[in-house]
């Protein structure tokens, strides 16, 4: 197996401010911030279709290659909603498909797809994508390597975006995602 370069086409730091391309979906501006060179989120309560704070940005041209999106998920709080989640969601002509997300389902955390178990404060989540294709990667905190929770298929590409996001928070109580270091690759 030959090893791959990768190319940063995107990266944004969360360093005072978004960088440009960046679109909010349903924003509550009261629920997010930019901290210390991190991106906050506030878990507030919606599922897929009525996500609050979802950040989007087009997603590069999966026909032309093979990309990767990559962001650390850190917990402020832990998890006490089930179901309750935070990372990376794929969408395809304005509808999310997929979602790579560090998830709370029946008092464990995890890694889905996949239900990997994730018992860090932190991970990095790494989504590849081809033209018809994905594969959820992640690097849970303190280690080095990268490991596959789940592959798939994904639509023909048609005005893709990805987001960073979080949702089904609880009602009451102030559970925040933090955000670091978001950047898409492309895999030669």
């Amino acid at each position: 197996m030959s090893s791959s370069q990768e190319t940063i086409i995107f990266e944004d730091n969360f360093d005072g401010n978004l960088d440009a391309g960046w679109l909010w979906l349903r924003e509550h501006p009261d629920h997010w911030r930019i901290v210390d060179s991190g991106l906050e989120i506030r878990v507030e309560p919606g599922v897929a279709d009525t996500v609050k704070n979802a950040l989007l940005r087009p997603a590069p041209d999966r026909s032309q290659g093979s990309f990767a999106i990559e962001v650390t998920v850190s917990n402020h709080t832990l998890p006490t909603q089930q179901y309750e989640q935070a990372g990376i969601t794929w969408y395809n002509d304005g509808t999310p498909v997929f979602k790579e997300v560090k998830e709370l389902i029946d008092g464990d955390l995890y890694i889905i797809p996949g239900k990997q178990p994730m018992p860090t404060k932190s991970v990095r989540l790494r989504l590849i994508v081809t033209a018809d294709s994905w594969e959820a990667t992640y690097r849970p905190e303190g280690e080095s390597d990268f490991k596959t929770a789940a592959t798939g298929e994904l639509p023909a590409p048609k005005n893709d975006q990805v987001s960073i996001q979080c949702y089904n928070g609880p009602e009451e109580g102030e559970h925040w995602i933090r955000f670091e270091g978001f950047c898409i690759k492309k895999l030669d």
